[in-house]
């Protein structure tokens, strides 16, 4: 396990050349897998469809892949870091049967509901705070100006602009026309907001718009 304070935040990034990068930044739960409501268990994880293909298109592109998650439910003692990391080694499987990876994994087990050790309220890490987004730029040396966050909640697009990245896209499926209307009301002339029905829709947004790996 790679636990940089050794108790709750997580950073495993793939060795590589990142230096001056635009990034790709992923949450997990309703964009990557199905939201299984707190998992923590491997055979729990269900794909969300095109994900590996969308995934797979940035890697093409030669775009640093970032997966930025909170994971709460470590805190609250649903699971430990043993069963997070078993569903990442699914999710890695599902990924490399369709020629896909993640550059970086970054997770946050603090909340302010937490059990000790894991309540703290507000940490940096995580989101709608920054933290996890601008520690994976300081050590991959990502170009955060030209980089976007895909996610299915406010509260992912919320942390985009919060580290200044370029856009944010909201996987709509599910999501109500209060939630689509708080997003697009996080658009200002610095940060591009879209929504998108699917991962695969969504990484074309910024594609489109010239989001290209190399800096």
């Amino acid at each position: 396990m790679t636990l940089v304070d050794g108790i709750g935040l997580w950073c495993d990034i793939a060795s590589g050349n990142y230096a001056g990068r635009a990034a790709m930044f992923l949450d997990r739960d309703g964009v990557i897998v199905e939201d299984a409501n707190y998992l923590g268990s491997a055979q729990d994880v269900r794909m969300r469809p095109e994900a590996g293909k969308a995934i797979g298109r940035c890697n093409q592109s030669g775009i640093p892949v970032v997966l930025v998650t909170n994971q709460s439910g470590i805190g609250r003692g649903y699971y430990d870091w043993g069963g997070f990391l078993a569903v990442q080694a699914a999710l890695f499987a599902a990924l490399a049967k369709e020629g896909a990876h993640l550059d970086a994994v970054l997770a946050c087990a603090y909340h302010a509901e937490a059990k000790r050790p894991f309540r703290i309220a507000d940490h940096p890490w995580r989101k709608p705070n920054p933290g996890m987004i601008l520690a994976a730029a300081e050590r991959m040396q990502l170009d955060l100006s030209r980089s976007w966050i895909v996610g299915d909640r406010v509260s992912d697009l919320a942390t985009g602009r919060a580290a200044s990245l370029r856009g944010g896209v909201l996987i709509t499926t599910g999501r109500s026309l209060k939630e689509r209307t708080t997003a697009l009301a996080l658009a200002n002339k610095s940060f591009i907001v879209d929504l998108s029905p699917s991962l695969a829709d969504a990484v074309m947004i910024p594609i489109g718009l010239g989001l290209a790996g190399e800096g």
